[in-house]
């Protein structure tokens, strides 16, 4: 009869006593071992036509979901995305009047990340501006092409972003992330025109 493995995984090894038998002393391990391993699946559909049965997922299971680039473990008898990841920062380009670089705090860029279990937007750098229209609009909306859809949130976000108070009566301006994928600044005024605004630490969910 296999006895139990001594770190108290219930991965079950064949001894000696046993009677050969080498197929179900395979089994016997990949069972033990495979379950506690990450299972990669091509979409969470895929691995949840697989995981049924005998083979129905447990709590402390890790998978990996392909099409979404995702990691997930079963707690409490859910999926819950694992917030891992080294996915790449693009760089944002920028309406007419502003620059990368706003202060030296770098090319304004995002990149998406999943943050204690939700996709999010991430932002870093700074952008600058030399100078300001006469007439100052309502807002100005800084990428000169909208974020891709899966930048997009799924509802409006606004959320607090630094600027400069060098020609500013204020420190912080509001941003806008749209559903269309539009970046837009309110807050600037005619006693507000900071030379620049940056976006170091600043999210948003997705």
């Amino acid at each position: 009869m296999p006895t139990p493995d001594k770190y108290g995984q219930d991965i079950g090894l064949w001894q000696m006593t046993d009677a050969p038998d080498i197929p179900a002393a395979i089994k016997a391990i990949a069972d033990g071992i495979i379950p506690r391993s990450v299972l990669r699946f091509a979409s969470s559909s895929a691995r949840g036509a697989t995981l049924v049965g005998d083979q129905a997922p447990v709590d402390g299971m890790l998978t990996w979901l392909a099409d979404v680039d995702r990691l997930e473990v079963r707690v409490d008898g859910t999926w819950v995305v694992v917030s891992v990841g080294n996915r790449a920062w693009t760089t944002i380009g920028l309406a007419s009047g502003w620059t990368h670089n706003g202060n030296s705090q770098g090319t304004f860029q995002y990149r998406i990340v999943n943050f204690a279990g939700e996709d999010t937007i991430m932002f870093r750098g700074g952008i600058g501006r030399s100078s300001y229209p006469g007439t100052i609009p309502s807002n100005f909306t800084i990428n000169n092409t909208a974020l891709p859809a899966a930048a997009r949130p799924a509802t409006l976000r606004t959320i607090v972003v630094p600027c400069s108070d060098v020609s500013s009566d204020r420190i912080t301006l509001k941003l806008d992330v749209t559903t269309g994928g539009q970046l837009t600044l309110y807050g600037i005024s005619p006693t507000a025109k900071p030379p620049w605004v940056g976006f170091n630490g600043c999210f948003a969910s997705l």
